[in-house]
């Protein structure tokens, strides 16, 4: 009877210590997502001051320049309101510069977007790739940024949300049209193509870890509004 009892403890004992490892191992799963995306945040907001207030910055060598862009035209009356052309002239953006702002109001997305891709400029914004059209072009115009950060929100697109991005040199409008799934080896999505599409993409949402999984958007070029039209003498990035 004792040694019976022994072991009932020992299994108790053991039952326990399996909970307790269990129960911890979920905590951490937990905590883990929510403390990289505050530390993603908290890493723009102590970089360093001259950074984030001058017109270009350089980090690791790489320079960054921010552009001011505007997202809501002046149009109080007919005399003030802006006049667009459907064909217009593009300025092209040099690797790191912010050159437009994403927006979509059927999920409150708004981002700065970068010309070029590495983790500096993916901790400020989403980034094109600079394999892919300058928006205005006629292509396919590819935009990442990070699950937990700045496209946290992405899978929540729905067929038939606008997505409108704006530039220093114009407007450009697109309608989402089917979502994407595919691996991170899977190139089908990124490369160029004859029309005129907006591929956007996050990678899949992982408690632990990344994934390799990739979630995305193709929309459908709308409309383009350009400021100038061509011929205009804007200037190109430096």
């Amino acid at each position: 009877m004792a040694e019976k009892q022994s072991k009932n403890n020992i299994i108790w004992v053991l039952t326990g210590i399996f909970l307790l490892i269990l129960c911890i191992a979920f905590s951490i799963a937990i905590l883990i997502t929510p403390y990289e995306k505050a530390q993603t945040y908290l890493n723009i907001i102590f970089m360093d001051q001259n950074m984030r207030i001058t017109p270009s910055s350089s980090l690791d060598g790489l320079v960054i320049k921010e552009n001011e862009i505007e997202t809501t035209p002046v149009s109080n009356t007919p005399e003030q309101e802006q006049q667009f052309y459907s064909e217009g002239e593009i300025i092209r953006p040099s690797f790191g510069e912010q050159y437009a702002i994403l927006k979509c109001e059927d999920i409150n997305l708004s981002v700065p977007v970068y010309w070029g891709s590495s983790s500096e400029l993916l901790e400020r914004g989403a980034c094109q790739a600079s394999s892919s059209v300058v928006l205005g072009e006629t292509g396919n115009v590819v935009i990442d940024a990070h699950v937990n950060t700045f496209f946290a929100d992405l899978p929540k697109l729905q067929t038939g949300n606008q997505i409108i991005i704006y530039t220093t040199y114009g407007i450009f409008t697109y309608e989402v049209a089917e979502q994407i799934t595919f691996e991170n080896t899977n190139k089908k999505y990124v490369l160029p193509t004859e029309t005129d599409q907006l591929t956007l993409y996050t990678c899949e949402a992982q408690v632990l870890g990344t994934s390799s999984t990739r979630i995305g958007f193709i929309c459908n070029l709308v409309s383009k509004q350009f400021y100038n039209p061509v011929g205009t003498n804007t200037g190109e990035g430096e």
